[in-house]
C-alpha cells in the first residue's frame, strides 16, 4: 500500500483528489490538507510515501513546500498553470497533472508511483532464509540435522558427538569452531572447550555444571564462565 496525502487550498479540488485516492486500491489517504503548513505537521508525525500537491497556493506554494522537505516522498504536482511543469520535473516530480484532469490521468500517475515502489523493493537485498536445519556428513551420507532437537555437543579430538533428543548421538568429523559459527547464538553457547549446549534445553545449573535430563552434567569452563553467567543473570527472576 502507498500512503499519501492530498494538498490543495481549493476545497473542490481537494475533494476531487480525495475521491480519486479512495478509488485506487493500492493508495491509502493519510490526510487531506488545505495548506502546506498542515501538510508539514502531518509529515512530521506520519509515514507518507506520496504527495499530490497543488502549486499555486498563498503564503507558501507547493513547489517551495516540496523543496523545503528534508526527506522527500514521491510527488505528483496538480495545477492549472502549465508553466510550472519544467521546474516540477527539475525537482524530480513523479508526474505533473494539469487541471482539470480526469480519473484516468490520475490513475496513470498513481501507477507510476506503484512501479517506482516495486522497483525500489526489488533492489533491496533479499533476506537470508531462516532455517532450523543443518547438513552434516556421517556414515558416508549427508544427514539433515534439526538443530532444535540438539541437547549438547561434545568435542572428541577431531570429531564431535551431537547429542539429540530421543535418538542416539551422532558422530561427525567436524571442529567445534565451525559448529559455533553455524549455530544461532541466541540458542547455543560454548560453555567449555569441549562442550556446546542448547540454552533452551538446560534443566538446571548447579555446582558450576549445566544439568540436562537423565542426569547429564556438563562442566562450565573458567574462560566461558563470565559469558554464561551473564546469560543466566539476564534470564533470572530475583537476585543471584
Amino acid at each position: 500500500m502507498i500512503r499519501c496525502i492530498a494538498l490543495d487550498d481549493e476545497p473542490l479540488a481537494l475533494a476531487q483528489i480525495t475521491s480519486y485516492i479512495n478509488k485506487v486500491p493500492f493508495l491509502v489517504l493519510v490526510k487531506a490538507c488545505s495548506s502546506p503548513f498542515e501538510a508539514m505537521s502531518v509529515l512530521s508525525s506520519n509515514s507518507v510515501d506520496l504527495i499530490f500537491a497543488d502549486i499555486n497556493m498563498p503564503d507558501l506554494n507547493g513547489m517551495d513546500f516540496v523543496k523545503s522537505l528534508v526527506h522527500k516522498p514521491m510527488v505528483v504536482f496538480t495545477t492549472a498553470y502549465s508553466e510550472y511543469a519544467v521546474e516540477g520535473f527539475k525537482i524530480d516530480a513523479l508526474d505533473y497533472l494539469l487541471k482539470p484532469f480526469g480519473f484516468n490521468d490520475f490513475l496513470k500517475a498513481a501507477n507510476k508511483a506503484l512501479r517506482q515502489v516495486e522497483q525500489s523493493q526489488s533492489l533491496l537485498p533479499e533476506k537470508e532464509e531462516e532455517t532450523n536445519n543443518l547438513f552434516i556428513k556421517t556414515d558416508y551420507k549427508m544427514l539433515r540435522l534439526d538443530i532444535d532437537r540438539i541437547l549438547y555437543i561434545e568435542s572428541q579430538s577431531e570429531y564431535v558427538r551431537i547429542f539429540m533428543e530421543d535418538s542416539k548421538p551422532i558422530m561427525t568429523l567436524l571442529s567445534m569452531k565451525s559448529l559455533e559459527e553455524k549455530l544461532p547464538e541466541d540458542k547455543f553457547m560454548r560453555i567449555h572447550r569441549s562442550y556446546i549446549v542448547h540454552l533452551q534445553k538446560i534443566y538446571a545449573v548447579a555446582h558450576n555444571r549445566v544439568v540436562f535430563h537423565k542426569e547429564v552434567y556438563i562442566p562450565i569452563g573458567n574462560q566461558y564462565k563470565d559469558r554464561f553467567n551473564s546469560y543466566i543473570e539476564k534470564h533470572f527472576l530475583g537476585k543471584i
